[in-house]
């Protein structure tokens, strides 16, 4: 049987269940040992076999992406509620930021995604979106090895492995860190808004 890799498709929201309202889609499924139950984040948008009972597609995920269905997975994040409009959100993209609110364990711990590190990023000094998208990386699994060397030596020291998948445990992938990195910036930048800071209350 050929096996098709489709992908890896996210795509965030504040309200995911806003957008699904709008569009007709199909409920992708886990199912093991015989029951189905529902995914959690994955949709359909074309049609792909349903269970009659539940709606839900009749096919593990996994079968079905085998078989050339292509699921989307629509996350909440609630990052975006923050967020007015594009315009907005591309003003907190491209606005500058003073790094040294990265080495506030405060601010931090107010931080999508680095909330519960905030001891290790103020340690790790992140300096720009490469170095956040690199931190998002070594807090999973199958990095946390990398850690150690990161705080005495610096990025540039496991810049060579952190994005070598080997398998020993979970890792985050390139695309999804560096996507996660730029909403970290977004959200720091939002904070700082809404808060009317600058980043020299924090050195």
């Amino acid at each position: 049987m050929t096996v098709f890799d489709r992908g890896d498709v996210d795509i965030d929201f504040g309200d995911r269940a806003q957008a699904l309202d709008i569009m007709p889609h199909i409920v992708a499924s886990i199912i093991r040992d015989g029951k189905i139950t529902k995914h959690n984040t994955g949709v359909y948008f074309h049609a792909v076999p349903t269970d009659p009972v539940t709606g839900f597609c009749s096919l593990d995920y996994e079968i079905a992406n085998q078989r050339g269905m292509f699921k989307i997975d629509l996350l909440n994040v609630s990052v975006y509620t923050l967020v007015r409009d594009e315009e907005h959100l591309l003003s907190l993209m491209n606005k500058p930021i003073d790094w040294k609110i990265f080495e506030n364990a405060e601010f931090v711990s107010k931080l999508f995604h680095l909330g519960n590190h905030s001891e290790l990023v103020v340690k790790l000094k992140p300096m720009s979106i490469e170095e956040i998208a690199m931190t998002l990386a070594i807090i999973r699994p199958g990095k946390k090895h990398l850690q150690t060397r990161c705080q005495l030596r610096g990025f540039d020291s496991i810049a060579n492995e952190i994005w070598h998948h080997d398998g020993t445990g979970y890792e985050f992938k390139k695309s999804h860190a560096h996507g996660y990195a730029m909403l970290v910036y977004v959200h720091a930048n939002v904070l700082l808004e809404q808060s009317n800071l600058s980043g020299e209350l924090f050195s």
